[in-house]
């Protein structure tokens, strides 16, 4: 797939524990319910909106997706069938065959588990092997030290701070970590995440 035709397109994405499934409003329900369990969207360094503020938050995701600059998904709990989170490609770049994987959430109860784990494993699985992709990124929040250990967790290289990098909801000046993974790095990443799940 050359720069000219590459494209982000709807797919779903199967897991042992978890599905991505396109994000529609569909799931704003779940997502409101999930949501809702311990207050996330008060988190300092959280960027989500209240229960009621849901569909206009799908809204905006898919309006990025129609323009061709992200694909978001709601994570699926294989076991219930209800969406418990969301994440997404975002920020593509397709002349530089980059994307970033971010916007991630899950609810209270399924924190600390095996979906965020797997439903990374998927997402770099599909960019580097299904669009063939040089280069994922990520980036959080300098003081979210819990993002920050998740991400090298996964396998990324820590590339540096952007400083004064964006004003967050609370008009806090945020500097923000980059990350990221590269095709050739993918392999080892892709066995080292296969171990983790295997626990």
């Amino acid at each position: 797939m050359n720069a000219a035709t590459l494209a982000l397109s709807p797919v779903l994405l199967r897991g042992n524990h978890v599905e991505l499934h396109p994000l529609s409003q569909s799931h704003a329900g779940d997502l409101s319910a999930a949501i809702a369990v311990g207050d996330l969207w008060k988190l300092a360094v959280s960027n989500l909106p209240a229960p009621g503020g849901m569909q206009a938050y799908i809204a905006e995701a898919l309006g990025l997706q129609s323009a061709g600059k992200a694909l978001p998904f709601a994570l699926i709990d294989k076991s219930t069938g209800h969406a418990v989170g969301s994440t997404r490609f975002g920020n593509f770049e397709p002349a530089h065959r980059r994307v970033e994987i971010g916007w991630t959430w899950l609810g209270t109860t399924w924190q600390r588990t095996a979906f965020n784990t797997e439903a990374k494993y998927l997402l770099l699985g599909h960019a580097f092997e299904s669009l063939g992709l040089n280069r994922v990124e990520f980036k959080t929040d300098l003081v979210n030290d819990r993002s920050r250990k998740a991400i090298l967790r996964l396998g990324a290289l820590e590339e540096g701070v952007l400083r004064r990098h964006m004003i967050v909801r609370d008009g806090r000046v945020r500097d923000s970590v980059y990350y990221s993974i590269i095709a050739e790095e993918w392999p080892a990443v892709k066995a080292n995440l296969r171990r983790m799940l295997s626990q």
